[in-house]
């Protein structure tokens, strides 16, 4: 992984043991999909920025995890993977287990629709 930020490091370390794991996958994923991913951490949670933009962040609760993008509303979901807080803060509603996210080229399609919006300036509104 490029671009790694010790405090994200330090943030699952401190994550319950269920989240270690989803956390640690999500990481890995965005950075595999988008190597140029800066990290950060905002809100006192780990996000992923491109170009200078935020892109999408993760975070760790008592019971469950959170990941999402910045930019969710503008993205195509034509199988309607994405809760978009339905259930909970994040896209993809209370995550417990890498099992509760999409399979990896559906990330992968989110993750580019995500970096395109990001490369062209495309601002999203609240």
């Amino acid at each position: 992984m490029t671009a790694t930020d010790s405090r994200i490091d330090a943030y699952i370390d401190k994550a319950p043991s269920f989240a270690q794991p989803i956390l640690k996958y999500i990481r890995q994923t965005v950075h595999e999909l988008c190597p140029q991913t800066q990290e950060t951490i905002k809100w006192g949670m780990p996000h992923f920025m491109y170009k200078g933009e935020l892109m999408c962040g993760m975070a760790a609760f008592k019971k469950h995890c959170a990941f999402g993008f910045w930019k969710a509303a503008l993205l195509q979901d034509p199988e309607g993977k994405m809760e978009m807080g339905k259930s909970a803060m994040g896209d993809w509603g209370k995550i417990t287990s890498i099992a509760d996210l999409p399979a990896k080229e559906v990330l992968a399609s989110f993750i580019q629709q995500a970096m395109i919006l990001n490369e062209q300036g495309i601002w999203c509104p609240p």
